[in-house]
């Protein structure tokens, strides 16, 4: 059976390590202490977790036939007359997007600013992530 360590685990669910002990602290995820005192968590538990995060939404979240929403931070915006081309880095992962000039300066979308880019089949469509 396929075990992983806290660390592996905060990596696979894009978390921090404290919040998978947190987790496991408070019995909502399994876990054991392997030969050298280590916790694991065995690979179907953590499969079963992941599953059960994609089921409780964070409150007050936008709901949306999209299942993958990765929320980050613009790092780069590239306009010209008609287009636009944002970067955003949502944790280990850099997410482009193209779209309308328009639609960037409706967002108000700029460098610093928090998006989630919210991905389904094969079109990445960028929300801003904030109600500021």
């Amino acid at each position: 059976m396929t075990t992983y360590r806290i660390g592996e685990a905060a990596e696979l669910l894009g978390v921090s390590v404290d919040t998978v002990r947190r987790w496991v602290d408070s019995g909502r995820l399994t876990a054991d202490r392997d030969e050298h005192g280590h916790r694991t968590i065995l690979g179907a538990d953590l499969a079963s977790f992941a599953r059960s995060l994609a089921d409780e939404p964070d409150p007050g979240a936008r709901r949306s036939s999209a299942r993958n929403r990765l929320p980050g931070i613009v790092t780069a915006i590239t306009r010209d007359a008609v287009m636009a081309q944002v970067d955003i880095q949502a944790g280990p992962f850099r997410v482009v997007s193209l779209m309308s000039r328009e639609a960037v300066d409706e967002l108000g979308l700029e460098v610093g600013s928090t998006a989630v880019a919210v991905i389904k089949s094969t079109t990445v469509v960028v929300e801003r992530g904030d109600e500021k």
